[in-house]
């Protein structure tokens, strides 16, 4: 028997499919393939591509519930966060339209989370006749996210991140910008309120999902369709603590850490520098200071059975 927040679904078979291009350069071919199969699948499959950014979510919010079975995000975690905020939002179909993933991007984190597997005729696979999950998205200042926000080093590594080091040397792009971030004075303090107790921190990851930049694990018990965050609050800053985090990051035991503290709630506060830039899912989309919650809607995800 599936759980609450799961349920077999008979497939999609209008799909409208965001297809990012950009992203697709990363994959050549897989996009087609994946394309391919879901139509040797039966699904009636239409094409749009996106030209800049917010089309993404353009499409996504005219997306009529009577024409349309599933919406698939074709390109990395921002065309994925777009096409979310296109159903979520006040002008959108909401919860009426599933959605599922075909990940072209960088780092593919919620691919990831769901275990999505990796070759075009299992993606499709999924798409058309996957299981779905039931899921409780963040709203950070209005704007929706499905796997993190963070505040603080990580948030300033996206900022100063070029999209063309990123089209040119994918993941190494983030690590050179890590690089430069801690040659740079240590950003916040940052001032966290959660259910009326406020905490200082260097920096702040309020997760989803229990996966970070790729497969490396800051918040083990967060979960797409829990409807509370796991919050993770790193105490210390300065380069110095900064790569013992990485260290906790690379060898898994970041949880265990000390000056590492976790703790779960459905909406928390971040203060700290105005306009210190916040990242979700991978972009910075809005700045301190920062109001957090469960989203009151949910919406239905595409995942392997």
């Amino acid at each position: 028997m599936e759980s609450a927040s799961r349920s077999q679904t008979n497939g999609p078979k209008r799909v409208l499919v965001v297809f990012n291009p950009i992203a697709g350069r990363t994959r050549p071919g897989h996009f087609e393939g994946v394309v391919s199969e879901l139509q040797q699948l039966g699904c009636d499959v239409t094409v749009r591509e996106t030209t800049r950014r917010g089309d993404a979510e353009t499409f996504a919010r005219l997306s009529d519930p009577s024409n349309v079975d599933a919406i698939v995000a074709a390109g990395g975690d921002g065309t994925i966060d777009e096409v979310l905020n296109g159903l979520m939002g006040p002008e959108g179909p909401q919860n009426t339209i599933p959605l599922g993933i075909i990940p072209l991007g960088t780092a593919n984190v919620l691919a990831a989370e769901i275990g999505l597997p990796s070759t075009p005729k299992d993606i499709a696979a999924v798409i058309a006749t996957g299981t779905r999950l039931h899921c409780h998205p963040g709203q950070a200042n209005g704007h929706f996210f499905l796997m993190m926000a963070g505040v603080g080093f990580d948030a300033h590594v996206v900022d100063i991140t070029h999209p063309r080091l990123k089209k040119m040397f994918g993941k190494g792009a983030y690590a050179y910008a890590t690089v430069c971030q801690l040659l740079r004075p240590p950003p916040g303090p940052y001032k966290v309120t959660i259910e009326g107790v406020a905490y200082a921190a260097a920096s702040v990851v309020v997760g989803k999902g229990h996966f970070y930049a790729g497969t490396f694990v800051c918040t083990p018990d967060a979960r797409l369709d829990s409807p509370l965050f796991q919050i993770c609050l790193f105490r210390d800053g300065g380069a110095w603590a900064t790569l013992k985090y990485l260290f906790g990051f690379l060898t898994a035991k970041l949880p265990q850490m000390a000056n590492v503290t976790l703790m779960q709630t459905d909406q928390l506060r971040i203060e700290g520098p105005p306009g210190d830039p916040v990242q979700g899912d991978g972009d910075i989309f809005t700045s301190l200071p920062l109001d957090i919650q469960i989203s009151h809607l949910t919406f239905e995800l595409l995942v392997p059975a």
